[in-house]
């Protein structure tokens, strides 16, 4: 008999491991039916796009970096698994702490705040050189004055 409870109690911390999404994973974004969270509009611009997996599987959806940025500002980082952004140049999913970014006031985004991805500071740096910009990394993401911006 005590063999049974020791496999049942194996078996519901198996089921119990299993139920945990320890990885967070990003989705593809819907443009006809997804709506920024911030600034509810339809993410028509994919390529700009970024999003957030919380810890309970759900995922929440931003058509520009700050909307995403001013989400965490809002609502802290707890429930947050993972959040990505749209690599500029190749639109591959990025984990946003590990993206290098660009500022550049002159470059349109959904939004208007200006704020590009790139996979690493190489790639960020040689696209400043050909146009301009700031180089940033995450940690200078959570202290830019992002400003007011007209949706």
């Amino acid at each position: 008999m005590k063999q049974l409870h020791v496999a049942f109690i194996a078996a519901c911390a198996i089921f119990l491991g299993a139920c945990s999404n320890d990885t967070y994973e990003p989705r593809e974004i819907q443009a006809e039916t997804d709506i920024c969270a911030i600034c509810n509009m339809s993410i028509t611009h994919v390529d700009y796009a970024a999003q957030s997996v919380l810890k309970n599987g759900d995922t929440i959806v931003f058509d520009d970096m700050g909307c995403l940025m001013a989400y965490r500002e809002e609502h802290g980082d707890e429930n947050i698994g993972a959040s990505y952004i749209r690599d500029f140049e190749s639109n591959a999913w990025l984990n946003i702490q590990d993206a290098s970014y660009v500022y550049d006031s002159e470059h349109w985004t959904p939004m208007n705040y200006g704020v590009l991805a790139f996979a690493n500071e190489e790639a960020a740096q040689a696209f400043i050189d050909e146009t301009s910009g700031e180089l940033l990394a995450y940690t200078d993401l959570t202290t830019f004055n992002w400003g007011v911006h007209e949706h």
